[in-house]
């Protein structure tokens, strides 16, 4: 019994997952996937957030290695949220080993996505879709080749490729105001989990950092 305590001391946190929360978090040395364009590819971290549902691999999310904001340094001083992230900045890139269902019940095949902020609108029948109304939308990596930003409306046709020009591929954002650094999943309620982290920005030279939490599980109740 002393060596499965002393054991247990040595896991990390993320491995210690209780029976009631389905998801771990960690961070892996993991280089990012050779499906992406090199100038995509050259922005993002060798470090992954990568998503454990028991053994298997849910999703491994790549962020960039500064993401970049608008932001004076006051604010950055006193923190900012996702509205300071240009929409149409790359974010990051994600890999799915295995079909996903995002929070729009839409089912996203296997493979590499790109991840870019965009902000849905609170008007038609958009309105109460979603508890909060920051994302990433998803493209592909083979069809998203530049790292630079891209117009809202291109991309909303590139990130609706995924799904036939039906709708964007999303990857809801909640808030984060967790200052620790290190992963977790947390619950949101009605089959809402989320993986938390933060991640650096900057606005010119003045850096600071941003919690993110990416939804990991979970889909719109109508």
């Amino acid at each position: 019994m002393r060596l499965l305590a002393a054991a247990l001391l040595l896991l990390p946190a993320a491995a210690l997952a209780r029976p009631d929360e389905p998801f771990a978090a960690k961070t892996e040395a993991l280089d990012p996937p050779a499906a992406l364009a090199e100038p995509v590819r050259t922005l993002l971290s060798k470090d992954a957030l990568v998503v454990r549902s028991g053994d298997a691999v849910v999703m491994r999310v790549w962020f960039r290695d500064v993401i970049p904001v608008k932001a004076t340094p006051e604010q950055l001083k006193n923190g900012i949220t996702y509205r300071e992230i240009p929409e149409g900045a790359l974010v990051g890139a994600i890999e799915f080993p295995t079909a996903f269902t995002d929070f729009r019940k839409q089912e996203l095949a296997a493979g590499v996505y790109t991840l870019r902020f965009a902000v849905q609108p609170d008007i038609g029948d958009h309105t109460g879709t979603a508890p909060h109304p920051d994302f990433c939308l998803l493209s592909p990596a083979g069809k998203d080749r530049s790292a630079e930003p891209m117009e809202v409306k291109d991309l909303i046709e590139l990130s609706s490729t995924v799904n036939e020009g039906k709708h964007p591929a999303v990857l809801l954002l909640f808030p984060n105001f967790d200052k620790a650094a290190g992963p977790k999943v947390v619950g949101k309620g009605d089959g809402v989990w989320v993986a938390t982290t933060r991640r650096a920005v900057a606005a010119g030279a003045t850096k600071a950092s941003l919690g993110f939490a990416v939804t990991v599980a979970g889909q719109w109740k109508q």
